[in-house]
């Protein structure tokens, strides 16, 4: 695939969020909630937020005309219960707005919250899939503090069905939400460790977007400008995470992965790792960095001009064709390496299991766009290289 398109061919854009961007944006939020008529918000965050503190940062930001009610009760990998008892709490308390504070997994719960108060529902897995028809959510505003997912301005949330331990997403135009303040301040406490999966997560995104056959233009230019800044300042957010220049540069790099990725698609990285996360309950954000050079490896053949100018985005300065290829696969190993990501052998999966985790990673709706077209027997073959390393 040409790293160039043919723009005779249609393609959509739409970014219905309102974001704002930068240190001490946080000031902001009251001034928001306001704007969109809300006073008293369910703030969906999880008991890490709670822990750091940076709900009371939060609090503290709330003037006294806002009156917050708080659900903490989110897993790392949001549950359809969880879902189910915030939106019960959303309606029991009177509360007329959402506010989503955390990484992917409290914005994530907010906007199935959000589905389920706007159509009246009780089981959010009826919804899921890509365009179920819904009525618009209430006013919803989110706080990322990761620079990770880009929940904060995607239209999908992904969650976990406990009934059958597997992953699923609801996407429609109605999700995305209306506004999200990322202030980079808010990252600067993040552990290493969640910094390297988060960011290596949110160089996923760039990367699979940008490759996915789905891919359009103004989707590529994101993506390109999101693997430079992670690139550049990744390995400086991990080992100084008081810098805020690095922070801000995750946080924007995330920003635009999750744009990128809105309107192009993910692909067989997600699979597996949806797969991964629905069976073992693993970190969504662990699984997709580990498996990305592996992945990137195993489709290089069918994607080496956009490889090659991925490894520009990367300050490399590539060959053509297979070498230039090679040399983005090996920038994204080094990466790993330098925020020292675990094996895949460290997550101690199954082998007798993989057969089911590489049909459901084919049956995973993002199969499609990946660059090399994936049989259940391609998932098997990779599954089985990656244990072997």
């Amino acid at each position: 695939m040409s790293h160039l398109h043919n723009l005779l061919l249609p393609f959509s854009f739409e970014l219905p969020t309102r974001v704002l961007f930068g240190p001490g944006s946080l000031r902001e939020v009251t001034k928001e909630l306001k704007q969109l008529g809300v006073s008293k918000p369910l703030i969906v965050t999880d008991p890490g937020i709670v822990a750091a503190g940076i709900l009371d940062k939060v609090l503290e930001q709330l003037s006294g005309e806002i009156q917050a009610i708080i659900f903490s009760e989110v897993s790392p990998n949001p549950k359809d219960l969880n879902v189910v008892a915030g939106a019960n709490v959303y309606r029991e308390s009177g509360t007329d707005g959402i506010l989503a504070l955390g990484g992917g997994s409290p914005i994530d719960c907010a906007k199935g919250i959000g589905v389920l108060v706007a159509n009246e529902a009780n089981d959010i897995r009826a919804f899921a899939g890509r365009g179920i028809p819904s009525r618009p959510l209430p006013p919803l505003l989110a706080i990322p503090t990761t620079a990770g997912t880009g929940s904060e301005i995607t239209f999908s949330c992904v969650l976990n069905d406990t009934s059958q331990n597997i992953k699923f997403t609801v996407k429609n135009a109605y999700t995305a939400p209306r506004v999200a303040i990322c202030d980079p301040e808010l990252t600067t406490t993040l552990p290493p460790a969640i910094t390297a999966a988060t960011g290596m997560d949110a160089l996923t995104h760039a990367i699979e977007a940008y490759t996915a056959t789905c891919a359009e233009p103004i989707s590529d230019a994101l993506a390109l400008y999101a693997i430079e800044l992670i690139t550049a300042s990744l390995e400086t957010a991990f080992n100084y995470g008081a810098n805020l220049t690095a922070r801000s540069t995750m946080l924007m790099g995330s920003l635009l992965a999750g744009m990128a990725f809105s309107h192009s698609d993910v692909a067989g990285i997600h699979c597996i790792a949806e797969a991964l996360g629905g069976l073992y309950d693993l970190p969504h954000g662990v699984c997709n960095a580990i498996i990305l050079p592996h992945m990137m490896s195993y489709c290089m053949d069918y994607c080496q001009e956009r490889y090659a100018r991925i490894a520009r985005a990367m300050g490399l300065l590539p060959d053509q064709g297979a070498a230039g290829a090679a040399q983005a696969v090996a920038k994204v190993q080094e990466l790993a390496a330098a925020v020292r990501l675990p094996l895949f052998k460290e997550l101690q999966v199954d082998p007798s299991e993989f057969p089911k985790i590489a049909l459901r990673s084919y049956e995973n709706g993002s199969n499609p766009s990946n660059p090399r077209p994936m049989t259940a027997d391609d998932y098997l073959q990779l599954l089985h290289l990656m244990q072997g390393v």
